[in-house]
């Protein structure tokens, strides 16, 4: 066949094929262009008729809503108490201890009434604070009951007022006045002897004192007593006040700890004990014509009550109970004014 017949039969069969395509494109359009009722739903659409009169094609599968979720329902719990703190749990394990109940605050109660009882006289040296030790009162007590201010300041032959619970216990230095009359004593009513004095009185007027000479181990006090130093070192405290209402009655002297203390005059052993507040373990030793010493603070002591000494006999040791940082005891001198023990600065009467 000629190139020009292949030409033409190609030709017309594209013509075939054209007007075959424009016999099969519908003349209007299918669905409406505007809403319609019902639109949406889940109606399958038409299937398509096939081209040229061919066999039906399987429309697509419509759009299906997924179902509503379903209802949750409700209905009532049966509970019961907790189990008892400590108790195990259905599933073994232990429940907790519940909550503390609030519990309101405590309201305060009325202070209690205090009975007035007998009347205790200040004496020299007194505090406010060893009367209430020794007739074991509260402080406060002592000052309500006679309107002392917050100071709690006494003076020298004023009248305090005691409770009506006082007790004496007779053992204070720094309440040295005598037992009140209606104020219940220990020992069956029997009034306890004056404690030894080493301290709570106030200092006198130290007299001249008297220039040792060389050599010497002693000092002619007044009233013709020779004194001598119970140990040697320095003097960490002095003689005076010390503040607060308080005073040093007498000197402390820093020593090795355990050093030999020692008698500073003949003289008898008055005391020997640690009952007295704040002086550690003491020895107390009478001396003629009134005088007194007082060994304080001491480690040890190696005399006995009513023990006879002489000057430079060992009576004890130095402790560690002094306060003073170091290793020291206690060291006081007194001379009876009346039945007052006066404490005189040991400095002045001790030799240099």
């Amino acid at each position: 066949m000629a190139l020009g017949q292949w030409i033409r039969a190609g030709a017309i069969a594209l013509a075939g094929l054209a007007a075959t395509a424009c016999a099969s494109y519908p003349e209007a359009p299918r669905y409406s262009t505007r809403p319609m009722a019902g639109y949406g739903a889940n109606v399958p659409p038409a299937p398509t008729p096939p081209p040229s009169g061919g066999p039906s094609q399987p429309a697509p599968p419509a759009y299906v809503a997924p179902p509503p979720p379903p209802t949750v329902p409700v209905e009532p719990i049966e509970g019961g108490a907790l189990p008892p703190a400590g108790s195990a749990s259905s599933s073994g394990a232990m429940a907790p201890p519940p909550p503390p109940a609030y519990a309101p605050p405590p309201v305060a109660s009325a202070p209690t009434t205090v009975s007035a009882g007998a009347a205790y006289v200040i004496q020299p040296g007194d505090t406010i604070s060893g009367v209430g030790r020794r007739f074991q009162t509260p402080v406060q007590i002592l000052i309500d009951l006679n309107g002392l201010g917050p100071r709690g300041a006494i003076t020298v032959g004023q009248s305090i007022i005691l409770p009506d619970s006082a007790v004496d216990t007779g053992t204070d230095p720094y309440a040295t006045g005598p037992t009140p009359t209606g104020v219940l004593v220990p020992e069956n009513g029997i009034a306890p002897p004056p404690p030894p004095p080493p301290s709570g009185n106030p200092a006198t007027p130290p007299p001249p004192r008297q220039p040792a000479s060389a050599g010497r181990t002693g000092t002619a006090a007044p009233g013709s007593v020779s004194l001598q130093w119970p140990v040697r070192g320095d003097i960490v405290r002095r003689f005076g006040p010390v503040g607060l209402g308080e005073r040093n009655n007498g000197i402390n002297i820093a020593a090795p700890a355990g050093a030999p203390v020692v008698a500073a005059a003949d003289g008898v052993v008055g005391y020997v004990g640690d009952d007295l507040p704040g002086q550690g373990l003491t020895v107390l030793i009478t001396h003629r014509d009134g005088w007194r010493t007082v060994y304080g603070h001491l480690g040890s002591a190696t005399v006995d009550d009513n023990q006879s000494v002489r000057a430079g006999q060992q009576i004890g040791t130095v402790g560690l109970t002094a306060g003073d940082g170091r290793p020291s005891m206690h060291f006081e001198t007194r001379r009876m004014q009346g039945d007052e023990p006066v404490a005189i600065d040991p400095v002045t009467v001790l030799p240099r």
